[in-house]
């Protein structure tokens, strides 16, 4: 029997509902178990906790998947995709595009599964998951009517588990550019070149949100990868939206959805989103709304003080260019970055300027990427929409 046993202490933090236990509060593994097998996890006194993935490879050495002494096999995982798919058509009963499985949250630790209309991209980022693929896929096969399943394997934390990279055609044939809508909107998906798995359906709401304030409003997409920000704000009446990235990849599909929607005179800029934040040309534009959201800058702990003067750097550059009343829709997705470290950011950056920050709304990530309430680790995204008061 492949078990592993707790230090006297440990196992309180999972017992209260974490899905991890790490290397250093192990006492014993018996059994041998090798990189991603499943084995049953009993605390000190020998009580049995769950069943999970168990990695010696990794400081997470323990992944749990159920509480039960239950077969895993692809019925397991069909029920566990299938009640995924119930809450998402719950809270997004119009919409046929979004986060299917959410690792930890679903109770699918490690797995990811996006759906763009008939079609999957997936990661497996722990080596349970990965290990179990060919179940979780076909278990997916059976809930949801697909047309092609893209295994999208490139990400860094697969490294972390000891974990090659790879990107492959699971199943059936995957086009350049899949269509698909939210919230009424149309953008393209290249699942095999795109970044992460395709689009960033996390900030759902968040776009929905900014585009309430945008009306008759000249707006500055920063970091618009997609253009989704803009576009929902061009839909929304916003009066003229600059887009800016350093990609040409990213603004070339960006302009492909601006015109997907019927939007002409598309306005893209490739440059440093920082270093065209603080230029002359920025400065002369006077934007009414302008919108940041850059990539995730605290990657772990020990780069925290750095990714946070530089969040307090990007968001005095992004006020700097309002005037009294303009708006601030600022983005963060650093787990590592907190709720209160986050709101620190921007009264720092108001401080700076000797400005203040009237913080209207804040936002988090979207519904189809639920934060599980005993683990902060699936808890990552902080948004608000802020007026800032005081003349440049």
């Amino acid at each position: 029997m492949k078990k592993i046993i707790l230090k006297a202490g440990d196992g309180k933090r999972i017992k209260n509902g974490h899905k991890w236990v790490f290397s250093n509060e192990i006492k014993q593994v018996e059994g041998s178990p090798a990189l991603g097998d499943i084995v049953s996890l009993y605390d000190n006194a020998e009580s049995f906790i769950g069943l999970g993935f168990y990695n010696p490879r990794s400081l997470i050495a323990f992944r749990l998947i159920t509480n039960k002494e239950e077969s895993i096999n692809e019925l397991f995982w069909k029920k566990r995709i299938e009640e995924a798919k119930l809450l998402r058509e719950n809270v997004y009963p119009k919409e046929n595009s979004y986060r299917a499985v959410f690792g930890e949250s679903d109770d699918m630790s490690g797995v990811i599964l996006d759906k763009y209309e008939d079609y999957l991209c997936v990661q497996f980022v722990s080596a349970g998951a990965d290990k179990y693929k060919n179940d979780i896929l076909e278990a997916a096969k059976n809930v949801y009517s697909l047309e092609g399943i893209f295994i999208r394997n490139d990400v860094t934390l697969r490294k972390l588990e000891g974990l090659d990279l790879e990107n492959k055609v699971y199943y059936g044939n995957i086009p350049n550019n899949i269509i698909i809508s939210e919230n009424g909107i149309k953008f393209y998906i290249d699942l095999v070149n795109g970044q992460k798995t395709g689009f960033f359906f996390d900030q759902r709401d968040n776009r929905a949100k900014l585009a309430a304030y945008v009306k008759d409003q000249k707006v500055l997409d920063c970091y618009c990868h997609s253009g989704a920000f803009g576009i929902y704000a061009k839909r929304a009446g916003a009066k003229e939206v600059v887009f800016v990235d350093s990609s040409r990849v990213a603004l070339e599909m960006a302009e492909k959805n601006y015109s997907l929607n019927g939007f002409k005179d598309f306005n893209g800029i490739e440059a440093d989103a920082l270093e065209y934040l603080m230029s002359q040309e920025a400065k002369s534009a006077k934007f009414d709304i302008v919108n940041i959201d850059p990539p995730g800058l605290i990657k772990s702990r020990k780069d925290f003080n750095a990714g946070f003067k530089h969040c307090v750097k990007i968001n005095e550059a992004a006020m700097n260019l309002l005037n009294s009343g303009g708006i601030l829709a600022v983005s963060s997705c650093s787990h590592h970055l907190g709720f209160k470290e986050f709101k620190d950011a921007i009264h720092q950056a108001a401080a700076k300027l000797k400005r203040k920050a009237l913080i209207l709304e804040y936002g988090f990530q979207a519904k189809d990427h639920p934060v599980l309430a005993s683990m902060p680790e699936t808890e990552y995204l902080n948004f608000a929409v802020v007026v800032m008061k005081g003349v440049c």
